[in-house]
């Protein structure tokens, strides 16, 4: 969570889609927040791909890491809510973007940065069997099994457009394969790049010809199959393909059409010369998703020019002053790899082919991805004097005690979405003998214990370990009813106490319905409800839950209970606490949080259904004091003593190399002083695994003891119920009363 600024928020801003415009907005907004205005960035990648090194990814010039924008990283470090999400659709009138998996998000102002994708509908087949060059990781998904093929035999690859893309495509792929790769371009026109000087053509159809490269011009493609492509305007209408590249002119994202905004033939946004809808002046679009009075080529260089102009723009618009028209440049030097260390530079009518070109072009594309490593420190504004009734003397004159909830109207307006979108987990009485519930409220719920079952009841308070509420309210009821599960019980119910930053109460109540819809699509995915609780005003965004769950007493299990010659069951992979102690000092990669992210988001009631199955003797969760201190808590309840297989550990990715950089959590520290190691473990504490067993883990697995007998079916039911990464760790031994508890191998 990043910390607040010295104004409260009110109004909100997202940012769609994570394109070159917006990455870079994001990153000015670092250097100069939007005072009272909270900012977030969705995207349906963590790490956005930069165009102008792609062609040199594809030839092995840069790695995968070179040529992505970090963008959890970049929202950390500009205070910049991050949600990795899908897009699904756009309601303008309600101010409203509908998201993937998730709950709808309301917006004061809106920009839009989507980019585009080949049109592929209007051929058929072509959806089916080509590969798209946009989204990027689709086009690097297929490049890989092209990669793959043709380690294995000879490969047809056909490239589907001629124009500066698909040439420099061709060539980078080309440089990869070599001989083992039959390519050829397709294109349209009679000439390729028909929008280029006839020198910029001349020079790119003779590098062509020199890669032994076949090019076809003036035909259409019909038909795309599975083992071949069809074309018109040739005597040769049927081309032999592996695998097809569709790098054709992109189109908007489809759900921006039906949404309501005013959208050009090809489904861009129309906007002004300040880059805002004609339609919806809450609305701003910029790169392919918006469509200027003046139209412009598809290219990264005016999304990256269009950044200055929009973040200047927001800010005016945000304040209430007049918007500045965006003056594109007429023309631009373009330069285009050949894949040989040498570029191609085209500005008409001049054109070049020479090495120093692409060192050049190196250079530039380095300083541009060097921006989003080298990252400015968020500068918070000085805080200034309140004026009377506004918002920020209000904070400052805020009651804490009782009289710090959220108001009335402001709560009623919530609970009544919240009970509109999850009937089934907030409304209703005919639950297991529940008698009062949110929909009838009352000063507190009541319900009845069937017969022959156990109340289990446990409760957990978490402060926001990421700052997309809709995730973290996931996390935090995973979390606390992971004890719940560790205990062998069924779900029932919960009661939650919320903390929510102070803000305009719009925004203070949209953060509280996304906290609480993750709370309850937890609760419906396990057949829980909602009771009801009690809400507040604080830093950081926070919660607590009361979780209830029912078993008989028979089904029970216990931290006691361990059995020598029992074997040691995790059940979901260790890190999360350093891979976070990483993320706020900006070291993490996006990928390792995305991992980390999903494993949090797995619930632990499928294996623990799975442990009881196989008749566990005992279990509990893996959280707060690390793999070694839960694992010595049931020791000490059994009376024994276990051996853990340090390299059987699983590990989320990153984890072990945050931890041979010497990340750790804050509580790593106390947690390691809590394990006496004998003269023989001692050693041990060098393995590369060693710091891991004093992780915290925020929803982490459970660690159970299994009959050998039981082990390997008891692992195959968990991989197969969607824990990839549980794993055997190790074995309960009977511990001689003086020696040591806990022993490595």
């Amino acid at each position: 969570m990043h910390p607040p600024s010295s104004d409260p928020q009110a109004r909100h801003l997202i940012l769609l889609g994570g394109g070159h415009s917006h990455a870079l907005a994001v990153r000015m907004l670092a250097m100069r927040p939007l005072p009272g205005v909270r900012v977030t960035l969705v995207s349906e990648v963590s790490a956005a791909p930069y165009s102008g090194m792609l062609p040199g990814h594809i030839s092995g010039v840069y790695s995968w890491e070179e040529m992505h924008i970090d963008l959890r990283r970049l929202c950390a470090a500009a205070g910049v809510t991050f949600i990795h999400a899908a897009v699904e659709g756009l309601d303008p009138a309600a101010r409203t973007v509908f998201l993937t998996g998730r709950p709808p998000l309301s917006y004061d102002v809106l920009s839009i940065n989507t980019g585009g994708t080949p049109r592929l509908e209007s051929v058929p087949g072509a959806a089916e069997f080509a590969i798209p060059a946009k989204p990027v990781p689709q086009l690097l998904e297929g490049w890989n099994r092209i990669r793959t093929a043709a380690q294995e035999r000879p490969v047809r690859v056909v490239v589907v457009g001629g124009g500066a893309g698909g040439v420099e495509l061709a060539l980078c792929m080309k440089r990869q394969l070599g001989e083992r790769a039959d390519l050829t371009l397709v294109h349209r026109g009679e000439t390729l790049m028909d929008s280029h000087p006839a020198r910029v053509r001349a020079i790119l159809t003779a590098v062509l010809q020199e890669r032994n490269i076949r090019v076809i011009t003036s035909v259409g493609v019909t038909e795309v199959k599975a083992d071949q492509v069809l074309l018109s305007g040739t005597a040769n209408p049927a081309l032999d393909s592996d695998f097809v590249i569709w790098v054709t002119s992109v189109s908007p994202a489809p759900w921006l059409a039906p949404g309501g905004l005013a959208v050009d033939s090809d489904g861009a946004v129309k906007v002004s010369a300040c880059l805002q809808s004609i339609s919806h002046t809450e609305v701003f679009a910029v790169g392919d998703a918006a469509a200027l009075p003046e139209r412009l080529p598809h290219s990264g260089v005016y999304a990256v020019r269009m950044a200055r102009p929009l973040v200047d723009n927001l800010r005016r618009f945000f304040s209430g002053t007049a918007l500045r028209p965006y003056h594109p440049q007429r023309s631009f030097l373009s330069l285009i790899g050949t894949a040989d260390g040498q570029a191609v530079a085209s500005r008409r009518p001049w054109a070049l082919r020479s090495a120093w070109l692409w060192r050049i072009k190196d250079r530039i594309d380095r300083r541009f991805m060097r921006q989003f490593e080298d990252l400015p420190e968020m500068k918070v504004p000085r805080p200034r004097p309140a004026p009377a009734g506004s918002l920020r003397e209000q904070a400052a004159l805020r009651c804490r005690g009782c009289a710090a909830k959220i108001g009335p109207r402001t709560l009623t307006a919530t609970l009544e979405r919240l009970q509109k979108d999850f009937p089934d987990v907030v409304t209703g009485t005919d639950l297991g003998g529940i008698e009062v519930c949110l929909e009838a409220p009352d000063d507190a719920a009541v319900f009845s214990i069937p017969p022959g079952h156990r109340l289990v009841q446990t409760v957990d308070y978490l402060p926001a370990l990421m700052d997309d509420p809709f995730v973290f309210g996931q996390v935090a009821a995973l979390h606390s009813f992971s004890d719940v599960f560790a205990m062998g019980a069924e779900p029932h119910s919960c009661l939650a106490t919320a903390l929510v930053p102070f803000g305009g109460a719009a925004l203070s109540g949209e953060l509280l319905y996304q906290l609480l819809a993750g709370v309850l699509t937890v609760l419906r995915e396990s057949g829980a409800r909602l009771l009801g609780g009690h809400t507040a005003e604080g830093f950081p965004m926070a919660l607590t839950l009361v979780c209830n769950g029912l078993a008989p007493p028979g089904r029970l299990l216990a931290k006691g209970g361990l059995r020598p010659g029992d074997g040691l069951i995790l059940t979901k992979p260790l890190g999360i606490g350093m891979l976070y102690a990483a993320a706020m000092r900006r070291l993490a990669q996006a990928g390792w949080l995305d991992a980390a992210e999903r494993s949090m988001l797995r619930s632990n009631l499928a294996a623990s259904r799975i442990l009881r199955d196989h008749g566990a003797s005992g279990c509990t969760d893996v959280t707060g004091f690390g793999l070694a201190g839960h694992l010595k808590e049931m020791l000490r309840a059994s009376g024994g003593g276990a051996m853990v297989r340090l390299d059987a550990l699983p590990l989320l990715d990153g984890a072990l190399e945050a931890s041979r950089h010497g990340i750790r959590s804050s509580l790593h520290g106390s947690n390691a002083a809590g394990l006496a190691l004998s003269a023989e473990s001692t050693p041990f504490a060098e393995h590369a695994h060693f710091p891991l067993l004093f992780d915290p883990q925020t929803s982490g697995g459970l660690l159970a003891g299994v009959a050998a007998a039981q082990m390997e079916s008891c692992l195959a039911a968990m991989h197969a119920a969607g824990y990839p990464e549980a794993a055997i760790i190790g074995q309960i031994t009977a511990g001689p009363p003086h020696g040591p508890v806990l022993t490595f191998s």
